[in-house]
Parts: structure tokens; C-alpha cells; sequence
């Protein structure tokens, strides 16, 4: 188990950091935030460079990277700006992953190419109104027609729908069923009749916009349906397993640069004719802070090594969201306090970092459910 960065992962970590630099610099990732823009046009950018065929098979036209290199790309975009990782790791993980790992060979050959070259984005569209933790309690149907299938509901806090060309939406088609048996996954074309969208204000994470989905008499075609019939829920949990390594790359990412940040200040700030970094009290936060990324980076590698080694990580990935996102969460509320004012101004990186953290430790998936699926998984 090695966890040294190769020299191929440096050259691709370097390509990153110049094209961050070029096209989004930190006074471009500032104006995106303050407009709420939103970022799809990142995609072709990001393909160009080739860093979207990364996680893909080589029949499709990826480059086959492993999952390390893949996260080690996604924690230095967040680094630079969060919503870089976010738009990548809605096309790598939860689009890419889902078509890979239950889409059929004539979704992938249709779609994957595709979405290598920049030209798609997806949405993921799983939660709902009365069904947020509990996802069996989904409640949108998908009913069978001769030519396909009609779907009826509503679905909720749906991350870039309004720019995505396709939405993942889990369905029940099974009437009368509940919980985790009768559901389905569809891949629905964002632009079919009977789609309403509005747009969803929050705290933080403006780039990443969230919309309110309605679905009436939605008529998709038989191949809009992703995987078995029934499978849905154990579809979904496939996808979050992975996209949970995503999100803690991308909260490890935003962590760095919230240290960073309150480092330079400190470093610079005098106070009592001293730097305040040369208050003890200062420094081993500074040193608590980084200490709790590198415990979630180390545990983010060994799930990624996991998930190369062909070996289970259901239990690590969630132990590994819970770090990174907490880590986050401790990171950008003491970087705001090292800053005070600083840090509480509007120009300031610091507070967007610490509205942003926020999203995390319940975003795909609660930490207190990433607590009880670990202990399930320790036998408890």
C-alpha cells in the first residue's frame, strides 16, 4: 500500500493548477460565487485538458485512471474552487458512475463518449419532499405505457438540474410497494414535455445551484430505464458509494484552502507589536486544523486504494465522508475566527468557505447515517 504520488499523478496535479490559474483565478471564482452563476460551461475546459476521460474505460474513450488519480484531480480543483470539483464530480461520479456501473452497453456508447468530450452534464435526482434520509420513501411513480413509461411526482433539492441535459431520477414502478423494493432508475432527457423546474435560494454553495423538479405525465421511452426493473435503491447506493470518495476530495480541497487562507492572515495580521501566528494559542490551531485534513486525506487515499484493489469500502467511504466533511466544518469555522472581521467580510474567501462547509456533513447522506451504516458494518 503506496500512497507516494507517481510522477504521471504530478504532471496531470500540474495540468489542474495551470488551467485554474488561466481560466478560473480566485477573482473569477469570487464573481461566479457573488452572480450565482452557474458553471456548466467548465465541462468542455475541463475536457479539453483531457481530465474527463480520466475515470473512464478506454472503449469508450477514457484513459482509465484509477481511483486515486482521479480524487487527487478532484481535491486540487476544490482547492482552487469548489465548484470546479462539484461540476467534475457531477459528470465523473454521479452521471459517468451510474451509466458505468448499471447503464446499458447502449446508454454507455451513446452517452459516455459524449460526456468525455464535455458536451453533457447530468443531475441526480433523488430526493423529495418526504424523502430525504429515508430515500425509500420516494413516492414519484414511473408507470408502464405501450411505448414506455409515464412519470408523476416531484422531486427536491436537485443539484444543477437546470443546466443538466439529463436527470437520474429513481422512480416507483412497482404500485404499492414501499420502502427499498419497487423502485427504478430512469435517465430522463431535462428538456422532455412535462418538466417544471424552480430555482431553490440557499446559504452557500451559489454555483451549485438547487431546484424544486416537477414530473407530470413525463412520457420517456423503454430505454430510459437504467438497469433492472426493482433495482433501483441498490443502483443508488452504487452511486453514492463512490460519489461519497467525490465529496470528501472536494471537502479535503475547499479545507486546504480555508487553512491556507487563515494562515497567510495570521502570518501577516500584528497584533501587541507581534505576528498572531506567534501566539501559541493561533499556532497549534492552525496545527489542529491541519492535522484534521491530513487524517481525512490519508483515510480518502486508503478508500481509494480500496476501491482500485477491487476490495469492499462500503464501510470506509463513509467513514471517510464523515472525516473530510467534519474536518471541513472545523477547518472554516476556526479559520473565521482566526480572521474575525477579515473573515467575515464579503470580499473575503474565508466566508465562503465556512457558508459552503455547511452543505457536508449532511449532503449525500447525513454523517449520522454514515455513523449507523458504519456501525452496521462493524457488526454492531
Amino acid at each position: 500500500m503506496d500512497f507516494a504520488i507517481t510522477s504521471d499523478q504530478l504532471q496531470i496535479l500540474d495540468t489542474v493548477d495551470r488551467l485554474m490559474q488561466r481560466h478560473y483565478p480566485p477573482e473569477e471564482i469570487r464573481r461566479r460565487d457573488a452572480a450565482h452563476q452557474d458553471c456548466k460551461d467548465m465541462l468542455p475546459v475541463f475536457a479539453e485538458a483531457g481530465l474527463l476521460a480520466l475515470p473512464f474505460p478506454e472503449e469508450y474513450g477514457g484513459l482509465n485512471a484509477d481511483r486515486l488519480t482521479v480524487v487527487l484531480v478532484q481535491e486540487r480543483l476544490a482547492q482552487h474552487g469548489a465548484i470546479a470539483a462539484i461540476v467534475y464530480g457531477q459528470l465523473a461520479d454521479f452521471g459517468g458512475t451510474s451509466l458505468l456501473k448499471y447503464g446499458s452497453e447502449a446508454q454507455k456508447r451513446e452517452l459516455l463518449p459524449r460526456a468525455i468530450r464535455g458536451e453533457l452534464s447530468f443531475s441526480f435526482a433523488l430526493t423529495e419532499p418526504g424523502a430525504g434520509s429515508d430515500a425509500g420513501a420516494a413516492m414519484t411513480s414511473a408507470t408502464k405505457t405501450s411505448s414506455g413509461w409515464r412519470i408523476n411526482g416531484r422531486k427536491i433539492w436537485i443539484s444543477m438540474a437546470g443546466t443538466a441535459d439529463y436527470l437520474l431520477t429513481m422512480c416507483r414502478t412497482t404500485k404499492g410497494s414501499k420502502g427499498k423494493v419497487g423502485l427504478s432508475t430512469f435517465l430522463i432527457p431535462r428538456d422532455t414535455p412535462g418538466i417544471s423546474m424552480s430555482r431553490l435560494d440557499k446559504v452557500g454553495n451559489n454555483c451549485m445551484s438547487s431546484w424544486d423538479i416537477g414530473f407530470e405525465d413525463v412520457e420517456v421511452a423503454e430505454t430510459a430505464l437504467m438497469g433492472e426493473e426493482g433495482k433501483g435503491m441498490s443502483n443508488m447506493l452504487k452511486t453514492l458509494q463512490y460519489s461519497r470518495t467525490a465529496q470528501a476530495a472536494l471537502a479535503i480541497g475547499i479545507a486546504q484552502s480555508a487553512l491556507e487562507t487563515a494562515k497567510a492572515f495570521a502570518i501577516e495580521r500584528r497584533q501587541f507589536n507581534r505576528r498572531i501566528a506567534d501566539f501559541q494559542v493561533i499556532r497549534h490551531r492552525l496545527v489542529d486544523m491541519q492535522t484534521r485534513i491530513d487524517q481525512a486525506r490519508l483515510m480518502l487515499y486508503y478508500s481509494s486504494w480500496l476501491v482500485d484493489a477491487g476490495r469492499p469500502f462500503r464501510k470506509e467511504t463513509a467513514q471517510t465522508k464523515v472525516l473530510a466533511s467534519e474536518a471541513l466544518e472545523f477547518v472554516s469555522r476556526h479559520g473565521m475566527q482566526i480572521m474575525a472581521s477579515f473573515g467575515y467580510s464579503a470580499e473575503s474567501d474565508m466566508q465562503r468557505h465556512w457558508r459552503d462547509a455547511r452543505l457536508y456533513t449532511f449532503g449525500e447522506g447525513t454523517n449520522e447515517l454514515q455513523r449507523d451504516l458504519i456501525a452496521n458494518e462493524m457488526g454492531l
